[in-house]
């Protein structure tokens, strides 16, 4: 099968029971036994629902891998990969990491002994120099949130697995439509499918997709033995969402480039960052190892918060919230929001200035959202 009807067809069979068509919510703690120590095909929904079954089921096979396991959140699937370190460990991470990750790194696991070198994403000679006996993990996240670097996947997966180190990759921000890591030999691919997989803004969940079955069952234990896990609702909403995941990603791809042509032309822009454009300057490498370029597009203007603050109040269609993908267009200013955590000097260091906006271009019409942004822009 392919993409589009994986998307609508894999861990979703008619009901046997009923023949609905679509995955019944499971809404239910408990399950019957056959006999003492004989459960049925689920025995409590923190260890298994058949709702979530067919979520996990439905994203191994878009990410085409042969494990796929949810979480209640982006963080609790990103706490799950990071749970196969142990004290003593070192991490090799992309310096350019979602702020949440960033904040799990540096105030959860360094705490509990785990060390942590931050590299330039787009230098696979970094990762080899960082790269020490005591390395067990490298983290990655291609395109990277805010700032849109790409890291060589492939040239850092021969890094790594010579050396037996798991290599984890965050493929929040393409979504299997447009990017399969694991193919690309990736160890982990983790997700927040609160963003494009669900693609509503109404659900918050998390996804691990591994090949490895030892990777696996350490991370499904983690899965039961914490239970971070999403409820049958969620499971149902993010299943719903997956099956338009291919037509909005082609939607929002559009539009990005659209909208992405017009700020990289307009005077009161700086800079325009986006992989489709030629003038990124790892083009090439995202035409190589994506299917596309995405729906996010980051811009830089003049004049810091201030500058932003009058973009984002002027703006009528981009929302000014946390989050992206779904098919709504948001506005978010990085350096206040998504990476607030990081310190000043920390955001500066990788690129994160005052005057940084980050898109999430939505699916609504594309001449309408250029407008918006040309109406803001002229308030700056």
């Amino acid at each position: 099968m392919r993409f589009a009807t994986k998307a609508i067809r894999v861990g979703q069979e008619p009901d046997s029971n009923t023949g609905a068509i679509i995955t019944p919510i499971y809404q239910t703690v408990n399950f019957v036994f056959d006999e003492i120590s004989r459960p049925h095909l689920f025995e409590y929904s923190r260890s298994g629902n058949p709702t979530r079954t067919a979520l996990e089921h439905c994203l191994a096979g878009l990410e085409e891998a042969r494990h796929g396991l949810a979480f209640s959140s982006g963080m609790a699937a990103v706490d799950a990969a990071l749970s196969l370190l142990s004290a003593g460990d070192h991490v090799v991470a992309s310096q350019n990491i979602y702020g949440g990750t960033f904040r799990a790194m540096e105030q959860v696991w360094k705490p509990r002994g785990v060390s942590i070198t931050y590299v330039d994403p787009t230098d696979t000679g970094a990762f080899g120099r960082a790269i020490g006996d005591k390395t067990r993990m490298v983290w990655i996240e291609t395109p990277a949130n805010p700032l849109l670097q790409l890291v060589d996947v492939r040239a850092v997966a021969a890094l790594t697995r010579p050396r037996g180190i798991t290599l984890v990759d965050d493929n929040t921000f393409p979504s299997p439509y447009f990017q399969r890591p694991l193919t690309q030999g990736v160890d982990v691919v983790v997700h927040s499918t609160s963003k494009y997989i669900s693609g509503h803004s109404d659900v918050i969940g998390g996804a691990v997709a591994v090949n490895d079955e030892k990777l696996y069952e350490r991370i499904k234990f983690h899965q039961n033995a914490i239970g971070a896990i999403p409820g049958p609702m969620d499971c149902w909403l993010s299943l719903r969402g997956l099956k338009t995941l291919a037509v909005r990603m082609r939607q929002h791809e559009a539009n990005a480039k659209a909208v992405a042509v017009f700020l990289s032309q307009h005077p009161k822009v700086v800079e325009t960052i986006y992989p489709g454009l030629e003038s990124h300057p790892q083009h090439e490498l995202a035409k190589a190892q994506m299917d596309g370029f995405g729906g996010i597009v980051t811009f830089r203007v003049e004049g810091g918060n201030a500058q932003v603050a009058k973009l984002v109040k002027a703006l009528k269609l981009f929302y000014f919230a946390e989050s992206l993908g779904g098919v709504e267009s948001l506005v978010c200013h990085p350096a206040t929001m998504t990476h607030a955590v990081m310190t000043r000097e920390e955001q500066e260091a990788v690129g994160i200035t005052e005057g940084i906006v980050r898109l999430s271009v939505g699916i609504e019409d594309v001449e309408d959202l250029i407008e918006d942004l040309e109406q803001g822009l002229g308030k700056c």
